[in-house]
């Protein structure tokens, strides 16, 4: 696909990785929706980006929410054939804490918003999307989740992260061979350490220390470096089906 055709919905996309997603489509031409809980923080956003986006408040882990967000984001930008999952929690909590065992709940929470929630998008969008008139290559629509390196490497305190973002990888492939009909493909991302607003609250010393664990570049990631991803992928037809590690080749430790 090109990206002055994309019509991209894009969830967490008040900040962070969505953002710059958001800002990156819009600048080469194309049409973002931005889906987050974050109200005046999405509005502000979309304003920002102009005439080409409109936000939606939108609980990913509220199916009637995100079916109504979706069908209104298609309608505001007259289509839709690009989303990307980039809403979530970090939920840390080890299994056995200071204050007992975790809670069932919380790790249900986490689940909700991560996972539960990349599938209320997948299926929603897939559903408009299948209705796309294909390009040239049959292409009519592109999925994409946000995982991360911490399903590979969990750390300890990362067993709800990591559960949530092993499964947005495990769903790739068979929703991308059942798609493989439509023409609609599914990717993920797994990104390493990155400059968003988690990442943003912790000390500078403690920015520093993290970024110099990467190998190569020894820096925190950049959003605008997801956001380069997000459109090579778009522009590949033959990407589908697998989890990109966007990580500098850092291997988290333990802890």
């Amino acid at each position: 696909m090109k990206t002055a055709d994309l019509k991209a919905l894009i969830t967490g996309g008040a900040s962070g990785l969505g953002l710059a997603v958001a800002r990156r489509v819009v600048a080469d031409g194309g049409r973002v929706a931005l889906l987050d809980v974050q109200e005046e923080a999405g509005r502000r956003a979309a304003a920002e980006l102009g005439a080409a986006a409109s936000f939606q408040l939108c609980d990913v882990s509220n199916e009637a929410n995100v079916d109504a967000a979706v069908a209104a984001a298609h309608a505001a930008m007259g289509g839709l054939n690009l989303a990307v999952n980039c809403a979530g929690v970090v939920g840390a909590g080890k299994l056995l804490g200071r204050d007992g065992p975790m809670a069932g709940a919380f790790f249900a929470k986490v689940v909700a918003i991560n996972l539960v929630g990349t599938l209320h998008i997948d299926k929603a969008a897939a559903a408009l999307m299948q209705a796309n008139t294909p390009n040239a290559e049959g292409e009519r629509g592109l999925l994409i989740h946000t995982a991360s390196v911490a399903a590979y490497e969990g750390q300890i305190g990362q067993v709800a992260y990591a559960a949530t973002k092993a499964g947005t990888i495990g769903m790739v492939l068979p929703i991308a061979r059942e798609l493989a009909r439509y023409g609609i493909r599914v990717m993920a991302i797994a990104p390493g350490i990155f400059e968003t607003p988690m990442v943003g609250g912790m000390s500078p010393e403690l920015q520093a220390s993290l970024g110099a664990q990467v190998p190569f570049p020894s820096r925190l990631g950049r959003p605008s470096e997801y956001a380069d991803l997000v459109l090579a992928i778009v522009a590949n037809p033959m990407l589908n089906g697998e989890t990109i590690r966007l990580d500098g080749a850092i291997r988290m430790q333990a802890k």
